[in-house]
């Protein structure tokens, strides 16, 4: 690893909920490799609110340009509703600072493609946050089934099953494909199935189902898929918000151990388990343990795995090939569920509907439409 450099210049966009609830805390926990410097956003309440809780000392501005232009920071963060994502990523980019972005990264793959294009222009890279990836329990998860000592995976659940009231979609850009970019398949079970493709891999085909079963919204409120992996193994997916007991799980039966993660909005070491087959020896199955340092899911941890890759001269995690595979998951179940019919991998590119928005203006499904 090369030396580190001096603390790296950053500015958040947007100072909402997420930024002052896990941003602000993740910079603070890094303090020794970053300096906030700037913030934006166009409520000058909140703006003002969230600078006097970032100590003072951060610049106020009530655009993006602006800020950019004035500051020229090394790492942006965003933390703005997703239908801004695309245009405020490509411009962060252009003036090179390195992004860091709350998902979805964007609302369909011509959009990403748009931010892929930024990022050759420029040199700098764009990340998404899905922070489950970067607990120290998921990466110990990974290297054993990677390695192949809990035997070939077989078969995986996947499961966002959370509760969102009315009240929630009260908020006018939630629900609607133009502002969200779809229901829990895009907004909410992506952490999930994110982490699922982390540790099993390339996907090869998704069956699927959706539906708008209480919420009045455009998207969808509630979806469900049958996953074939390029290592054969055989997955369930489901997405909900309707479920009134909310938990995160995510199973992987291998040929000697399941691997269990059960959770919510976040987890640590103790939320995995291994069971071993019967046939397995106990010394062996002792090794799989968790290891000793206790890591959480966090943004603290995924901003300090960006940092490390900075300074190692290497492209994070969370950008590129990966940003696009999680995107193209979503946009395929869309498709599956909506046109009734299985899709491949790689399937979807230019021309086709789902390429340009996950509604793919399907009959029912294209906004402002009901089933």
């Amino acid at each position: 690893m090369s030396p580190r450099t001096a603390r790296r210049r950053v500015a958040v966009v947007g100072t909402g909920a997420v930024v002052t609830g896990s941003h602000l805390p993740a910079l603070g926990a890094h303090a020794d490799r970053v300096e906030l410097v700037a913030a934006v956003d166009v409520d000058r309440t909140r703006l003002d609110a969230f600078r006097e809780s970032a100590g003072g000392r951060v610049a106020g501005y009530p655009s993006l340009g602006a800020m950019l232009d004035a500051e020229r920071p090394d790492l942006v963060l965003i933390g703005t509703p997703p239908s801004l994502h695309r245009e405020q990523v490509v411009a962060a980019l252009k003036a090179g600072a390195w992004v860091l972005c709350e998902k979805p990264l964007c609302l369909s793959l011509a959009e990403y493609d748009d931010i892929a294009a930024a990022e050759e222009a420029s040199g700098a890279y764009a990340s998404v946050v899905l922070q489950h990836r970067y607990g120290s329990g998921a990466a110990h998860a990974r290297e054993l089934i990677a390695s192949g000592e809990l035997g070939a995976p077989l078969v995986a659940h996947c499961q966002t099953t959370w509760h969102r009231d009315a009240a929630y979609y009260a908020v006018p850009w939630r629900g609607r494909w133009a502002s969200e970019g779809g229901g829990p398949t895009m907004g909410h079970g992506i952490h999930q199935y994110d982490l699922l493709l982390h540790l099993l891999g390339p996907w090869a085909e998704i069956r699927a189902m959706a539906s708008r079963l209480v919420r009045d919204t455009e998207s969808e409120d509630v979806s469900t898929a049958l996953v074939r992996f390029a290592n054969g193994a055989l997955a369930t997916v489901v997405n909900s918000v309707l479920s009134p007991d909310e938990v995160s799980r995510v199973r992987v039966d291998c040929a000697d151990a399941t691997v269990e993660l059960t959770h919510l909005y976040g987890h640590r070491n103790d939320d995995w388990t291994y069971t071993p087959a019967p046939h397995v020896a106990p010394g062996r199955a002792a090794a799989w343990r968790n290891p000793a340092a206790d890591v959480p899911s966090s943004h603290e941890a995924q901003l300090g795995a960006l940092l490390d890759a900075w300074d190692a001269g290497v492209g994070p995690p969370g950008s590129g090939g990966q940003a696009r595979a999680t995107l193209e998951f979503a946009a395929a179940l869309y498709k599956a569920a909506f046109t009734g019919r299985p899709v491949l991998a790689g399937e979807i590119g230019p021309g086709d509907p789902f390429y340009r928005a996950m509604h793919g203006d399907h009959p029912g499904w294209a906004p402002g439409e009901r089933a």
